[in-house]
């Protein structure tokens, strides 16, 4: 006959492959992964200068997604004495900033009224009549962030067929007053940019405390990339970054070709000396007169440049 075992079968409770409780004891739970905080991104301050260029101007409010809340992003338009309902788009845009002057004070001093409201660690400035995207102004801020050589970054500027337009040129001097614009190239250095889209850092505006205001409504973009060149930075077109210029092409009145002569003079004396300015000055007077274009004249002779005087 067969021996029946004595042997009980394992208890389960007890068995290895679960860990024994002492009375009162929980078994330990899995730690609960707690994600990562990501540190906050710095913030950009938009500062767009528009004048009687509604369409434009929504159309360049409206690619920077400007109607919503973005935390990263601070949108603010100078409108300077618009009078074709360009105020109205507040409705359209809450989250955009709108200050409103009541005359033309001229482009650097509505700029230095925009700059003033900025609260961003970097400042792109913007001429109503471009169309750049958040993520656009993501890479221009990236480019100054990550290269401490670079002081001032631009998207290439196209036209509404992708075709680059005139964008980067040399600094004017005695010689060269006025040098001509010419395409910019991607991840090239330009010795000065148009300021129709250029992001700096606050800290340089912070530095000069303003651009300066012996400018009109031309300068203060040759002004900055002086100023970007005395800091021993360069002016960078960030590769990949693209924004649509849509500028007006109609030709110029009288007193913005005067007001870019005597900008061109007041950069020429400032860097080049006195004499420098009064022979660039003399020769558009001359010019002027010679020509007949006497509302140039008028606005030459008496030193007026477009800031709202």
């Amino acid at each position: 006959m067969s021996k029946t075992s004595d042997k009980k079968p394992p208890d389960r409770k007890n068995s290895p492959d679960k860990p024994l409780e002492t009375p009162g004891q929980q078994t330990p739970q899995p730690e609960e992964q707690i994600p990562e905080e990501q540190e906050p991104v710095e913030q950009v301050s938009v500062v767009i200068v528009s004048c009687n260029r509604i369409d434009a101007l929504r159309a360049g409010l409206t690619a920077l997604h400007a109607a919503d809340q973005n935390p990263a992003l601070q949108i603010i338009v100078v409108d300077n004495g618009s009078r074709d309902g360009s105020a109205s788009l507040d409705t359209e845009f809450p989250a955009t900033q709108f200050l409103r002057l009541p005359q033309n004070f001229g482009l650097t001093k509505a700029l230095n009224i925009g700059i003033r409201a900025c609260d961003g660690t970097y400042v792109l400035f913007l001429h109503e009549d471009v169309e750049i995207t958040p993520e656009t102004v993501e890479l221009l801020r990236a480019e100054l962030e990550q290269r401490s050589d670079t002081g001032a970054a631009c998207p290439l500027l196209v036209d509404a067929a992708g075709s680059p337009l005139p964008q980067v040129r040399d600094l004017p001097s005695p010689a060269d007053p006025d040098p001509a614009f010419r395409p910019g190239r991607p991840g090239g250095d330009a010795p000065a940019v148009t300021g129709a889209a250029v992001m700096v850092r606050r800290f340089l505006l912070n530095a000069l405390r303003r651009v300066d205001e012996r400018y009109g409504n031309y300068g203060s973009d040759v002004e900055l990339s002086m100023q970007v060149r005395r800091a021993n930075k360069k002016a960078v077109i960030v590769t990949g970054a693209t924004a649509i210029h849509r500028p007006e092409n109609h030709p110029p009145r009288s007193e913005f070709i005067a007001d870019r002569k005597l900008g061109t003079a007041a950069y020429l004396g400032k860097y080049f000396g006195f004499p420098a300015k009064l022979k660039y000055l003399t020769g558009a007077i001359l010019g002027a007169l010679f020509t007949f274009k006497l509302g140039q004249l008028r606005y030459l002779v008496s030193g007026q440049k477009i800031d709202g005087a």
